[in-house]
Protein backbone atom coordinates (compact mmCIF):
# COMPACT_ATOMS: atom_id res chain seq x y z
CA UNK A 1 0.00 0.00 0.00
CA UNK A 2 1.50 3.64 -1.24
CA UNK A 3 2.14 5.94 2.14
CA UNK A 4 0.09 9.00 1.35
CA UNK A 5 1.89 12.28 0.79
CA UNK A 6 0.94 15.60 2.46
CA UNK A 7 1.08 19.08 1.81
CA UNK A 8 3.55 20.70 4.26
CA UNK A 9 1.16 23.44 4.85
CA UNK A 10 -1.46 25.82 3.50
CA UNK A 11 0.64 28.24 1.49
CA UNK A 12 2.26 24.86 -0.63
CA UNK A 13 -1.58 23.95 -0.71
CA UNK A 14 -2.88 27.34 -1.69
CA UNK A 15 0.16 28.34 -4.52
CA UNK A 16 -0.49 24.32 -5.95
CA UNK A 17 -4.25 24.86 -6.29
CA UNK A 18 -3.89 28.34 -7.14
CA UNK A 19 -1.52 26.84 -9.93
CA UNK A 20 -4.18 24.87 -11.02
CA UNK A 21 -6.21 26.97 -11.69
CA UNK A 22 -4.25 29.30 -13.34
CA UNK A 23 -3.60 27.98 -16.88
CA UNK A 24 -4.16 28.59 -20.84
CA UNK A 25 -7.62 29.46 -20.05
CA UNK A 26 -6.86 32.30 -17.92
CA UNK A 27 -4.18 33.49 -20.13
CA UNK A 28 -6.49 33.46 -23.57
CA UNK A 29 -9.52 32.27 -23.21
CA UNK A 30 -10.45 34.44 -20.01
CA UNK A 31 -9.87 37.77 -22.01
CA UNK A 32 -11.34 36.75 -25.13
CA UNK A 33 -14.34 36.33 -23.28
CA UNK A 34 -14.50 39.32 -21.02
CA UNK A 35 -14.08 41.21 -24.80
CA UNK A 36 -17.10 39.13 -26.58
CA UNK A 37 -19.34 39.18 -23.85
CA UNK A 38 -19.16 43.29 -22.82
CA UNK A 39 -15.97 43.67 -20.88
CA UNK A 40 -16.91 45.29 -17.46
CA UNK A 41 -20.22 43.96 -17.32
CA UNK A 42 -18.85 40.18 -18.23
CA UNK A 43 -16.14 41.14 -15.17
CA UNK A 44 -19.02 41.61 -12.49
CA UNK A 45 -20.75 38.26 -13.55
CA UNK A 46 -17.64 36.12 -13.06
CA UNK A 47 -16.61 37.65 -10.19
CA UNK A 48 -20.26 36.99 -8.56
CA UNK A 49 -20.12 33.28 -9.76
CA UNK A 50 -16.58 32.81 -8.36
CA UNK A 51 -17.42 33.68 -4.89
CA UNK A 52 -20.92 31.78 -5.04
CA UNK A 53 -20.77 29.44 -7.32
CA UNK A 54 -17.20 28.15 -7.42
CA UNK A 55 -16.72 28.76 -3.92
CA UNK A 56 -19.53 26.32 -3.24
CA UNK A 57 -17.84 23.58 -5.74
CA UNK A 58 -14.87 24.09 -4.70
CA UNK A 59 -15.10 23.98 -1.08
CA UNK A 60 -17.49 20.53 -1.19
CA UNK A 61 -14.24 19.17 -3.29
CA UNK A 62 -12.12 19.88 -1.02
CA UNK A 63 -13.72 18.46 1.50
CA UNK A 64 -14.56 14.98 -0.56
CA UNK A 65 -10.73 14.53 -0.74
CA UNK A 66 -9.64 15.07 2.39
CA UNK A 67 -12.53 13.55 4.17
CA UNK A 68 -11.91 10.12 2.02
CA UNK A 69 -7.91 10.78 1.97
CA UNK A 70 -8.29 9.31 -1.57
CA UNK A 71 -7.97 10.45 -5.15
CA UNK A 72 -11.48 11.21 -7.23
CA UNK A 73 -11.76 7.64 -8.84
CA UNK A 74 -11.80 5.98 -5.12
CA UNK A 75 -12.92 8.98 -3.24
CA UNK A 76 -16.98 9.26 -3.91
CA UNK A 77 -17.02 5.29 -3.29
CA UNK A 78 -15.28 6.19 -0.13
CA UNK A 79 -18.54 7.74 1.32
CA UNK A 80 -21.25 5.92 -0.40
CA UNK A 81 -20.40 2.70 -2.60
CA UNK A 82 -23.69 2.90 -5.20
CA UNK A 83 -22.46 6.64 -6.17
CA UNK A 84 -18.79 5.59 -6.98
CA UNK A 85 -19.18 5.95 -10.51
CA UNK A 86 -18.72 9.77 -9.99
CA UNK A 87 -15.31 9.23 -9.47
CA UNK A 88 -14.87 7.49 -13.12
CA UNK A 89 -16.55 10.45 -14.84
CA UNK A 90 -14.09 13.02 -12.87
CA UNK A 91 -11.01 11.00 -13.92
CA UNK A 92 -12.01 10.87 -17.56
CA UNK A 93 -12.25 14.35 -17.62
CA UNK A 94 -8.35 14.80 -16.74
CA UNK A 95 -7.21 11.73 -18.92
CA UNK A 96 -9.00 12.97 -22.07
CA UNK A 97 -7.92 16.38 -21.56
CA UNK A 98 -4.21 16.11 -20.46
CA UNK A 99 -3.40 14.46 -24.14
CA UNK A 100 -4.91 17.72 -25.92
CA UNK A 101 -3.11 19.91 -23.46
CA UNK A 102 0.02 18.90 -23.91
CA UNK A 103 -0.17 18.90 -27.57
CA UNK A 104 -0.95 23.08 -26.66
CA UNK A 105 1.67 23.00 -24.30
CA UNK A 106 4.34 22.45 -27.08
CA UNK A 107 2.89 25.23 -29.05
CA UNK A 108 3.38 27.26 -26.26
CA UNK A 109 7.06 26.22 -25.94
CA UNK A 110 7.38 26.42 -29.76
CA UNK A 111 6.51 30.39 -29.93
CA UNK A 112 9.28 30.45 -26.59
CA UNK A 113 11.83 29.24 -28.21
CA UNK A 114 11.09 30.87 -31.34
CA UNK A 115 11.24 34.00 -29.47
CA UNK A 116 14.09 33.52 -27.17
CA UNK A 117 16.33 32.82 -30.22
CA UNK A 118 15.52 36.33 -31.46
CA UNK A 119 13.41 34.84 -34.43
CA UNK A 120 10.20 36.86 -33.35
CA UNK A 121 9.95 38.64 -36.89
CA UNK A 122 8.94 34.68 -38.13
CA UNK A 123 6.49 34.49 -35.58
CA UNK A 124 4.96 37.61 -36.80
CA UNK A 125 4.24 36.26 -39.97
CA UNK A 126 0.93 35.06 -41.69
CA UNK A 127 0.83 31.35 -41.94
CA UNK A 128 3.61 30.79 -39.25
CA UNK A 129 0.87 29.08 -36.59
CA UNK A 130 -0.36 27.07 -39.73
CA UNK A 131 3.03 25.63 -40.71
CA UNK A 132 3.73 24.79 -37.30
CA UNK A 133 0.04 22.79 -37.33
CA UNK A 134 0.59 20.79 -40.49
CA UNK A 135 4.06 19.40 -38.98
CA UNK A 136 3.56 16.37 -37.20
CA UNK A 137 7.28 16.36 -36.59
CA UNK A 138 7.75 19.99 -34.78
CA UNK A 139 5.02 19.42 -33.18
CA UNK A 140 6.01 15.56 -31.95
CA UNK A 141 9.10 17.26 -30.49
CA UNK A 142 7.41 20.14 -28.37
CA UNK A 143 4.85 18.01 -27.17
CA UNK A 144 7.40 15.33 -25.88
CA UNK A 145 9.05 17.95 -24.27
CA UNK A 146 6.24 19.63 -22.26
CA UNK A 147 5.00 16.11 -21.04
CA UNK A 148 8.67 14.83 -19.82
CA UNK A 149 8.79 18.03 -17.88
CA UNK A 150 5.31 17.42 -16.58
CA UNK A 151 6.43 13.86 -15.40
CA UNK A 152 9.60 14.42 -14.15
CA UNK A 153 7.92 17.02 -11.43
CA UNK A 154 5.09 14.03 -10.63
CA UNK A 155 8.01 11.67 -10.22
CA UNK A 156 8.97 13.81 -7.37
CA UNK A 157 5.98 13.35 -5.54
CA UNK A 158 3.70 15.85 -3.78
CA UNK A 159 5.89 18.07 -1.53
CA UNK A 160 9.17 17.67 -3.34
CA UNK A 161 7.73 17.77 -6.83
CA UNK A 162 4.55 19.25 -7.36
CA UNK A 163 4.29 21.60 -4.28
CA UNK A 164 8.18 22.79 -4.96
CA UNK A 165 7.47 23.41 -8.02
CA UNK A 166 4.36 25.51 -7.92
CA UNK A 167 5.78 27.57 -4.49
CA UNK A 168 8.62 28.96 -7.17
CA UNK A 169 6.73 28.81 -10.15
CA UNK A 170 3.39 30.92 -8.89
CA UNK A 171 4.91 34.31 -7.52
CA UNK A 172 7.61 34.15 -10.83
CA UNK A 173 4.20 34.16 -12.93
CA UNK A 174 2.71 36.66 -10.86
CA UNK A 175 5.69 38.87 -11.12
CA UNK A 176 5.85 38.47 -14.99
CA UNK A 177 2.36 39.12 -15.51
CA UNK A 178 2.63 42.47 -13.86
CA UNK A 179 5.53 43.60 -15.58
CA UNK A 180 3.63 42.38 -19.02
CA UNK A 181 0.29 44.06 -18.49
CA UNK A 182 2.08 47.52 -16.78
CA UNK A 183 3.65 47.43 -20.16
CA UNK A 184 0.60 46.87 -21.83
CA UNK A 185 -1.61 49.74 -20.39
CA UNK A 186 0.87 52.47 -21.21
CA UNK A 187 1.10 51.98 -24.34
CA UNK A 188 -0.41 54.88 -26.51
CA UNK A 189 -4.34 54.35 -27.37
CA UNK A 190 -4.49 51.36 -24.23
CA UNK A 191 -6.99 53.67 -22.15
CA UNK A 192 -9.66 52.46 -24.88
CA UNK A 193 -9.09 49.10 -23.64
CA UNK A 194 -8.81 49.87 -19.98
CA UNK A 195 -12.51 51.69 -20.31
CA UNK A 196 -13.82 48.98 -22.21
CA UNK A 197 -12.50 45.95 -19.47
CA UNK A 198 -13.40 48.02 -16.31
CA UNK A 199 -16.88 50.09 -16.90
CA UNK A 200 -19.69 47.81 -17.42
CA UNK A 201 -22.12 48.80 -19.91
CA UNK A 202 -25.57 46.92 -19.25
CA UNK A 203 -26.04 47.19 -23.10
CA UNK A 204 -23.64 44.22 -23.38
CA UNK A 205 -26.18 42.12 -21.07
CA UNK A 206 -27.19 38.78 -22.38
CA UNK A 207 -28.18 35.22 -20.99
CA UNK A 208 -24.96 34.21 -23.39
CA UNK A 209 -22.29 36.22 -21.00
CA UNK A 210 -23.62 35.03 -17.91
CA UNK A 211 -23.55 30.81 -19.00
CA UNK A 212 -19.95 32.06 -20.37
CA UNK A 213 -18.94 33.59 -17.52
CA UNK A 214 -20.44 30.25 -15.40
CA UNK A 215 -18.17 28.13 -17.92
CA UNK A 216 -15.31 30.23 -17.80
CA UNK A 217 -15.44 29.69 -13.70
CA UNK A 218 -16.28 26.45 -14.38
CA UNK A 219 -12.88 24.78 -15.53
CA UNK A 220 -10.43 28.03 -14.96
CA UNK A 221 -11.03 27.04 -10.96
CA UNK A 222 -10.24 23.52 -11.80
CA UNK A 223 -13.51 21.99 -11.00
CA UNK A 224 -15.29 19.00 -12.23
CA UNK A 225 -11.93 17.43 -13.33
CA UNK A 226 -10.96 15.75 -10.12
CA UNK A 227 -8.01 18.09 -9.41
CA UNK A 228 -9.73 19.92 -5.74
CA UNK A 229 -10.59 15.98 -4.81
CA UNK A 230 -7.03 14.50 -5.54
CA UNK A 231 -5.24 17.43 -3.77
CA UNK A 232 -7.90 17.79 -1.14
CA UNK A 233 -6.19 14.54 0.02
CA UNK A 234 -3.13 15.59 0.72
CA UNK A 235 -4.04 18.27 3.19
CA UNK A 236 -3.86 17.44 6.44
CA UNK A 237 -6.78 17.56 8.98
CA UNK A 238 -5.68 21.14 10.96
CA UNK A 239 -5.94 22.94 7.38
CA UNK A 240 -7.91 26.00 7.20
CA UNK A 241 -10.41 24.62 4.31
CA UNK A 242 -12.32 27.86 3.95
CA UNK A 243 -9.92 30.30 4.22
CA UNK A 244 -7.62 28.03 1.27
CA UNK A 245 -10.61 28.32 -0.67
CA UNK A 246 -10.99 31.80 -0.43
CA UNK A 247 -6.93 32.27 -1.04
CA UNK A 248 -7.33 30.50 -3.63
CA UNK A 249 -10.43 32.20 -5.83
CA UNK A 250 -8.73 35.57 -5.17
CA UNK A 251 -4.91 34.17 -6.63
CA UNK A 252 -6.99 32.89 -9.73
CA UNK A 253 -9.11 35.77 -10.15
CA UNK A 254 -6.03 38.21 -9.88
CA UNK A 255 -4.44 36.37 -12.83
CA UNK A 256 -7.15 36.21 -15.01
CA UNK A 257 -7.49 40.01 -14.54
CA UNK A 258 -3.64 40.30 -15.19
CA UNK A 259 -3.90 38.61 -18.17
CA UNK A 260 -6.63 40.56 -19.48
CA UNK A 261 -4.67 43.87 -18.40
CA UNK A 262 -2.00 41.78 -20.64
CA UNK A 263 -3.79 41.37 -23.68
CA UNK A 264 -7.06 43.53 -24.20
CA UNK A 265 -5.47 46.91 -23.62
CA UNK A 266 -2.45 46.25 -26.39
CA UNK A 267 -4.64 44.60 -28.78
CA UNK A 268 -6.95 48.13 -28.59
CA UNK A 269 -3.69 49.85 -28.75
CA UNK A 270 -2.38 48.45 -31.78
CA UNK A 271 -5.84 47.77 -33.60
CA UNK A 272 -6.91 51.69 -33.61
CA UNK A 273 -9.62 50.58 -31.27
CA UNK A 274 -10.96 47.90 -33.53
CA UNK A 275 -13.39 45.50 -31.11
CA UNK A 276 -13.14 43.13 -33.45
CA UNK A 277 -9.60 42.50 -33.11
CA UNK A 278 -10.59 40.48 -30.11
CA UNK A 279 -12.22 37.88 -31.65
CA UNK A 280 -9.50 35.82 -32.53
CA UNK A 281 -9.79 33.10 -29.70
CA UNK A 282 -7.02 31.19 -29.34
CA UNK A 283 -5.33 32.84 -32.29
CA UNK A 284 -5.24 36.30 -30.40
CA UNK A 285 -2.16 34.79 -28.50
CA UNK A 286 -0.50 32.55 -31.17
CA UNK A 287 -1.38 35.18 -34.22
CA UNK A 288 -1.97 38.27 -32.74
CA UNK A 289 0.11 38.88 -29.90
CA UNK A 290 3.48 37.99 -31.88
CA UNK A 291 2.28 40.92 -34.64
CA UNK A 292 1.74 43.33 -31.63
CA UNK A 293 4.88 42.48 -30.40
CA UNK A 294 6.92 43.17 -33.41
CA UNK A 295 5.42 46.08 -33.41
CA UNK A 296 7.36 47.19 -30.15
CA UNK A 297 11.19 48.21 -29.30
CA UNK A 298 12.46 45.41 -27.34
CA UNK A 299 10.47 42.74 -29.19
CA UNK A 300 12.42 39.74 -28.07
CA UNK A 301 12.34 40.59 -24.61
CA UNK A 302 8.61 41.28 -24.28
CA UNK A 303 7.63 38.47 -26.20
CA UNK A 304 9.91 35.94 -24.66
CA UNK A 305 8.68 37.17 -21.46
CA UNK A 306 5.23 36.46 -21.90
CA UNK A 307 5.38 33.48 -23.95
CA UNK A 308 7.48 32.14 -20.65
CA UNK A 309 4.89 33.21 -18.82
CA UNK A 310 2.17 31.09 -20.55
CA UNK A 311 4.72 28.35 -20.81
CA UNK A 312 4.85 28.29 -16.72
CA UNK A 313 1.06 28.75 -16.53
CA UNK A 314 0.30 25.61 -18.60
CA UNK A 315 3.11 23.54 -16.69
CA UNK A 316 1.27 24.40 -13.09
CA UNK A 317 -2.11 22.99 -15.27
CA UNK A 318 -0.82 20.30 -16.54
CA UNK A 319 0.91 18.86 -13.74
CA UNK A 320 -2.54 19.27 -11.35
CA UNK A 321 -4.14 17.41 -14.55
CA UNK A 322 -2.09 14.60 -14.34
CA UNK A 323 -1.68 14.15 -10.77
CA UNK A 324 -5.88 13.84 -10.74
CA UNK A 325 -5.30 10.74 -12.51
CA UNK A 326 -1.74 9.47 -10.88
CA UNK A 327 -3.62 9.90 -7.66
CA UNK A 328 -6.70 8.16 -9.06
CA UNK A 329 -5.07 4.83 -10.22
CA UNK A 330 -2.43 4.68 -7.45
CA UNK A 331 -6.03 4.62 -4.61
CA UNK A 332 -7.93 2.44 -6.53
CA UNK A 333 -5.65 -0.27 -7.84
CA UNK A 334 -2.64 -0.13 -5.24
CA UNK A 335 -0.30 0.89 -7.96
CA UNK A 336 2.84 2.25 -7.07
CA UNK A 337 3.64 6.00 -7.64
CA UNK A 338 6.63 5.78 -9.47
CA UNK A 339 5.60 3.18 -12.38
CA UNK A 340 2.08 4.71 -12.70
CA UNK A 341 2.92 8.56 -13.21
CA UNK A 342 5.83 7.22 -16.09
CA UNK A 343 2.82 5.21 -17.64
CA UNK A 344 0.80 8.25 -17.76
CA UNK A 345 3.22 10.13 -19.20
CA UNK A 346 3.69 7.58 -21.51
CA UNK A 347 0.37 7.12 -22.93
CA UNK A 348 -1.03 10.98 -22.61
CA UNK A 349 2.03 11.64 -25.07
CA UNK A 350 0.93 8.43 -27.68
CA UNK A 351 -2.79 9.67 -27.12
CA UNK A 352 -1.76 13.32 -27.85
CA UNK A 353 -0.87 11.89 -31.36
CA UNK A 354 -4.21 11.43 -32.67
CA UNK A 355 -4.79 15.84 -32.45
CA UNK A 356 -1.41 16.50 -33.77
CA UNK A 357 -2.33 14.44 -36.45
CA UNK A 358 -5.63 16.15 -36.90
CA UNK A 359 -4.23 19.15 -38.58
CA UNK A 360 -2.08 17.54 -41.10
CA UNK A 361 -2.43 13.86 -42.21
CA UNK A 362 -5.90 13.27 -40.33
CA UNK A 363 -7.52 16.73 -41.38
CA UNK A 364 -10.45 14.96 -42.59
CA UNK A 365 -11.54 13.40 -39.34
CA UNK A 366 -13.68 16.55 -38.96
CA UNK A 367 -17.12 15.86 -36.81
CA UNK A 368 -19.35 18.96 -36.58
CA UNK A 369 -16.40 21.11 -37.84
CA UNK A 370 -14.44 20.41 -34.97
CA UNK A 371 -10.96 19.05 -35.62
CA UNK A 372 -9.96 16.12 -32.73
CA UNK A 373 -8.61 18.19 -30.85
CA UNK A 374 -11.41 20.49 -30.65
CA UNK A 375 -13.59 17.15 -30.27
CA UNK A 376 -11.59 16.61 -27.42
CA UNK A 377 -12.18 20.05 -25.86
CA UNK A 378 -15.90 19.52 -26.42
CA UNK A 379 -16.50 16.57 -25.18
CA UNK A 380 -14.68 17.46 -21.35
CA UNK A 381 -15.61 21.17 -20.47
CA UNK A 382 -19.05 21.28 -22.30
CA UNK A 383 -19.98 17.45 -21.54
CA UNK A 384 -18.05 15.13 -19.09
CA UNK A 385 -17.53 18.90 -16.49
CA UNK A 386 -21.09 19.86 -16.23
CA UNK A 387 -22.00 15.85 -15.47
CA UNK A 388 -19.39 15.60 -12.85
CA UNK A 389 -20.43 18.94 -11.46
CA UNK A 390 -24.07 18.15 -11.40
CA UNK A 391 -23.40 14.81 -9.67
CA UNK A 392 -21.17 16.35 -7.45
CA UNK A 393 -24.37 18.17 -6.24
CA UNK A 394 -26.65 15.57 -6.30
CA UNK A 395 -24.43 13.29 -4.23
CA UNK A 396 -23.30 16.02 -1.53
CA UNK A 397 -26.81 17.49 -1.58
CA UNK A 398 -29.20 14.83 -1.69
CA UNK A 399 -27.32 11.42 -0.96
CA UNK A 400 -24.93 11.96 2.12
CA UNK A 401 -25.83 14.87 2.94
CA UNK A 402 -24.41 18.21 3.40
CA UNK A 403 -24.12 17.57 6.70
CA UNK A 404 -20.90 15.77 5.50
CA UNK A 405 -19.43 18.40 4.23
CA UNK A 406 -19.90 20.86 7.58
CA UNK A 407 -18.22 18.28 9.94
CA UNK A 408 -15.63 18.21 7.94
CA UNK A 409 -14.73 21.91 7.17
CA UNK A 410 -15.60 22.76 10.73
CA UNK A 411 -13.12 20.14 11.92
CA UNK A 412 -10.74 23.66 10.81
CA UNK A 413 -12.53 26.55 10.15
CA UNK A 414 -15.63 28.08 10.91
CA UNK A 415 -17.38 27.48 7.88
CA UNK A 416 -18.98 31.29 7.60
CA UNK A 417 -20.64 30.97 4.41
CA UNK A 418 -22.00 27.84 5.08
CA UNK A 419 -25.72 28.81 4.58
CA UNK A 420 -24.64 29.68 1.22
CA UNK A 421 -23.09 26.74 0.38
CA UNK A 422 -26.06 24.62 1.46
CA UNK A 423 -28.52 26.71 -0.80
CA UNK A 424 -26.05 27.00 -3.61
CA UNK A 425 -24.93 22.83 -3.70
CA UNK A 426 -28.76 22.32 -3.51
CA UNK A 427 -30.84 24.36 -5.46
CA UNK A 428 -29.15 27.41 -7.41
CA UNK A 429 -25.81 25.22 -8.73
CA UNK A 430 -27.30 22.31 -10.13
CA UNK A 431 -29.88 24.56 -12.25
CA UNK A 432 -26.92 26.48 -13.48
CA UNK A 433 -24.93 23.43 -14.62
CA UNK A 434 -27.76 22.02 -16.20
CA UNK A 435 -28.09 25.36 -18.15
CA UNK A 436 -24.49 25.14 -19.44
CA UNK A 437 -24.67 21.42 -20.21
CA UNK A 438 -27.86 22.30 -22.28
CA UNK A 439 -26.55 25.28 -24.30
CA UNK A 440 -23.20 23.90 -25.09
CA UNK A 441 -24.47 20.73 -26.88
CA UNK A 442 -27.46 23.45 -28.63
CA UNK A 443 -24.72 25.53 -29.35
CA UNK A 444 -22.48 22.86 -30.80
CA UNK A 445 -25.27 21.08 -32.93
CA UNK A 446 -25.96 24.98 -34.45
CA UNK A 447 -29.61 25.19 -32.59
CA UNK A 448 -28.54 28.21 -30.99
CA UNK A 449 -25.67 30.68 -31.32
CA UNK A 450 -23.89 31.62 -28.07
Amino acid sequence: MNKRDKFSGNIGFVLTAAGSAVGLGNIWRFPYLTAKYGGGLFLVFYILLVLSFGYTLMIAENAIGRKSGKGPLAAFAALNKRWGFIGVFATLVPMIILPYYNVIGGWVIKYAVTFLSGSHSNAAQDGFFEDMLASPTTQLMFQFIFSAVTTLVLLRGVQKGIEKFSTILMPLLVVLAIVVAIYSITLPGASVGLKYLFIPNIKHFSIQGILAALGQMFYSLSLAMGIMIAYGSYLPKDSDLEKNVSHIEIFDTGIAFLAALMIIPAVFAFSGGDESALSAGPGLMFKTLPKVFESMGMSTIIGSVFFVLVLLAALTSSISIMEAIVSSLCDKFGWKREYTTIGVGIGSFLLGIPPILGYSLWSGAVLGGMTILDMMDFITNSVLMPITALLTCIFIGYVVGVGVVHDEVMISSKFRRRKIFDIMIKYIAPLFITAILISSVLNSLGIIKL
